[in-house]
């Protein structure tokens, strides 16, 4: 399994460090995709620093947690595309960060803290998440 911190220092370094710690450059850390394969690697590049921003800015342990990537595809909707943060140690999703719903059009972010029964934040973009949380 690989960390947060592996996994931003990888990125930095241009490398994709997928969460069982494997260099990644098919997938690009996305664990499920419904888009063209060839894009994968343009969502990774948007992904990684808003995870690497949200971990900072939500003081989430970097040795005690990794992020994965999906493409979702809702039945009635298009398609977009979020970032988990899991605990390394069980595997469980611990955050789940929506950067742009696509029926609301917010950003959403969703938790354990609440069994995922509806976002914990929901804003214009997660700099309003952020400035609200201070």
């Amino acid at each position: 399994m690989s960390t947060l911190r592996e996994q931003f220092e990888a990125f930095e370094q241009g490398k994709y460090l997928d969460s069982d710690g494997n260099l990644d450059n098919r997938c690009f850390n996305f664990y499920d995709w419904f888009c063209e394969n060839i894009s994968l690697k343009s969502k990774a590049d948007k992904l990684f620093p808003m995870a690497i921003k949200f971990a900072n800015e939500m003081n989430i342990d970097l040795d005690k947690h990794y992020v994965f990537f999906k493409n979702n595809c809702p039945v009635d909707d298009d398609l977009y595309d979020d970032f988990r943060i899991c605990d390394k140690e069980n595997g469980w999703v611990v955050f789940t960060v929506v950067p742009k719903e696509p029926r609301s059009g917010k950003t959403e972010v969703w938790g354990r803290e609440n069994g995922f029964d509806g976002p914990l934040f929901q804003g214009r973009n997660l700099d309003e998440i952020y400035k609200n949380l201070a």
